[in-house]
């Protein structure tokens, strides 16, 4: 089975990350862009659905075991390639001339819950799964790009608590502070919703595309200016 699978329903192409828990590692980063390039190739799609289809979770972030074999073997190069490879993943999220939609229908840990931020709108089930950022519990700071992208999804207050104290949130907290569009009842209705909302989508790519550069541009230099030199600079071997 592909890591991410992609339907089209119409005008809207649907994501779906096909990979258990969606752990984050080179392989996964590498399909979710290929993914949302042939989503974006396509002129007849007018929206982006990103959705899971584990029972329990959406993408639990970073697959640390992948993580500490690579550094234990001192691949450094293949944790570059993957830091990399996300931030063009969440760049593409950030200036993609369609609205892209995340259909939260389980945990989204970490990197995961940063991938939901990425993205221009969100849908979280309120049954299961939780949001948050364990970083600051297993010793992984957040690079200066992914700082911008948050804050633009997360209420500032929400997210220093978040950031600071890696507490897990739920559906209905995120609702209150409009983090996510709906707290809905189960995964079904949760991909029901996102889906439904993406197909009132049928804006122009040039102005929709140009509106999302004015409003992330700011967050696109950073992850050039800051995120690339402390990528280029890691050594896992210190």
């Amino acid at each position: 089975m592909a890591i991410i699978e992609t339907e089209i329903r119409g005008s809207v192409a649907v994501l779906t990350m096909s990979n258990g828990e969606n752990r984050q590692d080179l392989a996964f980063a590498r399909a979710l862009r290929d993914a949302l390039d042939a989503a974006e190739a396509d002129r007849a799609v007018r929206a982006v659905v990103l959705t899971a289809d584990d029972d329990k979770a959406w993408s639990t972030g970073v697959d640390l075991a992948w993580l500490m074999q690579a550094m234990r073997e001192g691949r450094q190069a293949d944790v570059r390639a993957f830091m990399f490879t996300m931030n063009e993943v969440f760049a593409r999220l950030l200036l993609m001339p369609v609205p892209v939609i995340a259909a939260i229908t389980g945990h989204a840990f970490g990197n995961g819950a940063m991938l939901a931020c990425a993205c221009d709108f969100r849908f979280m089930r309120a049954d299961r799964g939780y949001f948050c950022f364990p970083e600051v519990d297993i010793s992984i700071p957040f690079l200066p790009g992914m700082v911008g992208f948050v804050r633009k999804a997360v209420p500032q207050h929400r997210f220093t608590e978040m950031k600071l104290t890696g507490r897990r949130v739920t559906a209905t907290e995120l609702a209150a502070d409009h983090v996510i569009e709906a707290a809905l009842p189960d995964a079904e209705a949760t991909r029901a919703a996102a889906c439904d909302f993406a197909a009132t989508f049928n804006k122009k790519r040039a102005i929709f595309g140009l509106h999302k550069r004015r409003l992330h541009q700011h967050i696109i230099d950073i992850m050039e200016a800051e995120d690339r030199p402390l990528i280029e600079a890691l050594d896992l071997l210190a």
